[in-house]
């Protein structure tokens, strides 16, 4: 009997955990009765209930299992350290908040046992906020047209892998993993399960501003060098601007010495200009340098704090 494990990444989700279980065990025990599975929970140092009720879960259903990381490692690095701890024959990773459906489940089973080793959900429609899809499609798009590797629009970490591609997880020795631009890099032979994004079950979402602009510029800095590129691009062509209007008023001067004035706004105007795109560009300069520095120190993805059920056999459970 082949086993799935369902990974599902948690942080301050109390209001939504139970209700990932009942749904997930549903579709596992009525749709596909003839696999073993497993529920893992990884969470990130939550500061309301959700552990509290892992627990209660993991003490009611052996087939639960927990991880609970020391602290808040950030949402990337939990759950790309969660794949990797998975023993399933294939993993399947599903969102707390339940914008991404578990019943899609058996289709993603479906196609990984027709051959499909990366199964990849791409919401083709959205319930969540207009304004914020439509910055993430311009992001996705932007994204696509940066990057060396192909990057999939729409696709956020909604999966089910082969374990022989967690293997490869394995293998990456990454503390600040992209795993989106790593599927699509690395992601064998590829699927796709189209579907509506739903609006976020219950509570509120703590993916702000800050963070989702650090989860863009770990995938900028990770899959492309263009915008170091453009600031050569840039810089080249502002110079041979800057030469030429220097030589044109050069010459203006010498031929008018008299009448013929320079103009303190023109100067001022280029001199914040010329300000304004250095700094810019030393800021994207300094984002790659972030990603650079947390590369070399090595620092591991998370630190777990402890384990729940992990030395219980899925498949002797489900017989019983």
């Amino acid at each position: 009997m082949k086993t799935i494990s369902i990974l599902v990444p948690t942080y301050n989700e109390q209001d939504n955990v139970e209700l990932v279980y009942d749904r997930v065990t549903e579709v596992m025990t009525k749709q596909l009765p003839n696999y073993a599975y497993e529920l893992v929970f990884i969470d990130n140092g939550s500061e309301d209930r959700t552990r509290e009720l892992i627990r209660g879960l993991c003490a009611k259903d052996k087939r639960v299992k927990a991880i609970f990381n020391a602290r808040n490692f950030g949402y990337s690095r939990s759950h790309f350290y969660g794949l990797t701890q998975m023993t399933g024959d294939a993993v399947m990773l599903v969102h707390a908040d339940l914008q991404n459906p578990p019943e899609l489940i058996p289709e993603f089973v479906k196609k990984w046992e027709q051959g499909a080793k990366v199964i990849i959900g791409i919401k083709n429609k959205s319930k969540e906020n207009g304004f914020v899809y439509f910055v993430r499609g311009i992001y996705y798009k932007m994204m696509k047209a940066m990057s060396e590797v192909e990057q999939i629009e729409h696709f956020t970490d909604f999966e089910l892998l082969d374990q022989s591609f967690i293997e490869v997880l394995r293998k990456i020795d990454d503390p600040v993993p992209y795993l989106r631009g790593i599927v699509s890099e690395l992601g064998f032979k590829m699927e796709r399960v189209y579907y509506t994004q739903n609006k976020r079950e219950h509570g509120k979402s703590y993916a702000n501003f800050f963070k989702m602009y650090d989860f863009a510029m770990l995938g900028i800095t990770a899959y492309s060098k263009t915008l170091l590129r453009m600031a050569t691009f840039v810089g080249g062509g502002l110079a041979g601007i800057s030469i030429l209007v220097a030589i044109i008023t050069f010459i203006r001067k010498l031929l008018d010495w008299n009448s013929f004035s320079l103009g303190a706004a023109a100067t001022t105007i280029g001199v914040f200009f010329l300000g304004a795109v250095q700094l810019f560009f030393i800021g994207i300069l300094g984002e790659y340098v972030l990603s650079i520095n947390s590369r070399v120190i090595k620092r591991p993805l998370v630190i777990e704090e402890s384990r729940i059920n992990f030395d219980t056999d899925v498949e002797e459970n489900e017989q019983e």
